[in-house]
């Protein structure tokens, strides 16, 4: 059962996600959708480190896009306006936390002030 908290949070980025997505070098990942096969596509913050891009979801599974990862792990990531084929890995050994530490302050803030069940993803690039 989800929380009102999470409600109100999903209702307010439902409508700000769909002005980001319009933004030219926001950070967006595509999903494949697992019921339509279509791709989705969600603004996020993280950071590439080498041939890996880590965030951080607030949702952790319930995330829709989680669940689109878990039933396909192809993504693609758009970082600074281009598009990279990666592999999706959920880590939920790593402690997302110590993790939002390490990725840029502004969105790692939201995560950690909205999120409530925070889970790590790194994407491994292949281009």
């Amino acid at each position: 059962m989800t929380s009102v908290r999470d409600r109100v949070t999903k209702t307010f980025q439902k409508y700000v996600n769909i002005v980001m997505r319009r933004v030219p070098v926001q950070t967006l990942l595509e999903t494949t959708g697992r019921k339509t096969g279509e791709p989705r596509r969600t603004p996020l913050g993280g950071r590439r480190v080498g041939d890996q891009f880590w965030f951080v979801s607030e949702f952790g599974e319930t995330s829709q896009y989680m669940r689109n990862i878990k039933a396909d792990p192809h993504v693609r990531v758009r970082l600074k306006g281009r598009w990279h084929q990666g592999t999706a890995h959920l880590m939920p050994e790593d402690d997302a936390r110590a993790r939002l530490r390490s990725l840029p302050r502004f969105n790692s803030m939201g995560v950690r002030t909205f999120g409530t069940n925070l889970l790590t993803v790194r994407v491994d690039l292949v281009d």
